[in-house]
């Protein structure tokens, strides 16, 4: 009986959960509102279904038919519109280089009305990746709960954690990345009472002491050379204050900070003192694609924190040889942002050698919490620089790094409700025009992004799932067994 009761109840919740296709529904002259806002956005043909949320005030309910220009159409309905996977993926997938258009049919006080169609745009360019990494923690200022860095599915909405805190009380683990999204090489630093630097090869995993007499600092910020033979890293002192000023929360700011490169497999620091000035600030060191040229932010030092709004970081580089871990005899500015009153900071090269992506903000290194923070692009052929319009928002636009086709681009943005960071991602074409960015897709956004107290940030692209035994590695990181750097 009590099976048959069940069987009832699940029929029931089935039957309530459909909705068919109205008819003579009042024609809206206007697009919908809905949450993400997915009108008019263009997706790889990999991405999860774009589920979505009626944001026009209270309704009954809705339907939404997605017709492929191509051919092919699948439906939803419900209080929030949920694709089935696997249709979503065949409807992408025929209508490669073409579009969807959605019909959304809203009910309201016993009425339907149906709005305009929108596009959503289906790229001819691949993702050619497996999905995301990145570090969730909650947007707080001098002392932080749970966090950890997490791997995301980018075809459904499996999320999986690399490693977080709880099983090391009091680690923070931050500047994760793998050498051009492939993760059998992956780095992160530890931050705490068992502060290291984590650098797993092909399953292999190390801890490094970074400190030794030459370096006073950990290694933070790091970035593969394409070799793999290297790691680019800097090393900072790094603090925060508060802001008295209102719509001003928080600074973070670096007393002193050098660039240098790491070789894993001598576990030798190549330093040099053109990358180690006292005098200027060194940060956020990248490679070229091809290897040969190491960029790095500089700032001329300032007395912290009388100055602080007077350090400004422009985009620089220097010659580096592969072959003998040797630098170059000269530092060239790539962009100068100081002579515009800013500062530049966050620099990633495209994979495909065509331009820099990088943050401008007023002032400072760390523009997080700068709504004036906007993603720009370096044309590294012309030369000329200017501002992603296209993806930017009037609210913080920040962290971003390249996919591996150097088509398709992720960032953090505040534009939600200036809190929270969230992940956005776009398309950027062979001409260099930008698409309309979109909000990383979950199941029941409204319910999902409301609900979640964490921001987003440092986040990357992975050619496939990380490997990491975090169980292990919580034992190894409190077992205090660290390997010594030295210095070439």
């Amino acid at each position: 009986m009590k099976n048959y009761l069940l069987n009832i109840f699940v029929l029931l919740a089935i039957c309530s959960c459909t909705v068919s296709k109205p008819e003579n529904a009042e024609i809206v002259n206007e697009q919908p509102p809905i949450y993400p806002d997915y009108i008019g956005v263009t997706i790889p043909v990999e991405i999860a279904p774009l589920d979505f949320d009626y944001n026009g005030g209270e309704f009954e309910t809705m339907y939404v038919l997605a017709k492929g220009s191509n051919g092919g159409e699948l439906s939803a309905g419900g209080t929030t519109i949920e694709f089935d996977i696997d249709d979503w993926h065949e409807l992408t997938r025929k209508n490669q280089g073409g579009n969807i258009s959605m019909t959304v049919y809203v009910k309201k006080d016993g009425k339907w009305k149906q709005y305009q169609d929108f596009n959503v745009f289906v790229s001819n360019y691949p993702l050619e990746e497996w999905g995301l990494t990145y570090r969730r923690i909650a947007p707080g200022y001098e002392v932080y709960g749970k966090l950890g860095l997490y791997q995301r599915d980018l075809s459904n909405f499996d999320e999986t954690p690399i490693i977080e805190n709880t099983s090391v009380a009091g680690a923070c683990f931050n500047c994760h990345t793998s050498n051009r999204t492939n993760p059998d090489q992956f780095t992160f630093h530890v931050r705490g009472d068992h502060g290291a630097t984590m650098v797993q090869q092909n399953g292999n995993r190390e801890w490094l002491k970074a400190r030794n007499d030459s370096l006073h600092g950990s290694m933070v910020y790091p970035y593969w050379h394409p070799s793999g033979k290297y790691c680019a890293y800097s090393t900072n002192q790094t603090h925060q204050s508060f802001h008295a000023v209102r719509g001003e929360r928080i600074e973070v700011f670096d007393q002193a900070s050098d660039v240098f490169v790491y070789d894993p497999n001598t576990h030798e620091l190549l330093l040099d003192t053109l990358l180690m000035t006292p005098d200027h600030y060194e940060t956020y060191p990248v490679f070229s694609p091809d290897g040969k040229t190491l960029y790095f932010c500089s700032s001329e030092a300032k007395p912290i924190p009388s100055e602080y709004k007077e350090i400004r970081y422009n985009i620089c580089k220097i010659d580096f040889n592969a072959e003998n871990g040797t630098y170059g005899e000269k530092i060239d500015t790539v962009f100068n942002a100081s002579i515009l009153g800013k500062s530049a900071t966050h620099p990633r090269p495209s994979y495909d050698g065509k331009y820099i992506m990088f943050t401008l903000s007023d002032y400072g290194c760390f523009p997080i919490w700068h709504n004036e923070a906007d993603n720009w692009i370096l044309n590294l052929k012309t030369g000329e620089a200017k501002p992603m319009k296209e993806a930017n928002s009037s609210q913080t636009d920040s962290w971003h790094n390249w996919n591996i086709n150097s088509h398709w681009f992720v960032f953090t943005s505040r534009r939600g409700n200036g809190l929270y960071t969230r992940l956005y991602l776009a398309q950027i074409d062979d001409h260099g025009n930008i698409s309309k960015p979109f909000l990383l897709p979950q199941k029941n956004p409204a319910t999902y992004y409301d609900a979640l107290i964490d921001s987003y940030n440092t986040p990357d692209f992975t050619s496939r799932k990380v490997e990491f035994d975090s169980h292990s590695a919580a034992r190894e990181i409190t077992s205090e067994n660290r390997i010594p750097t030295t210095v070439k």
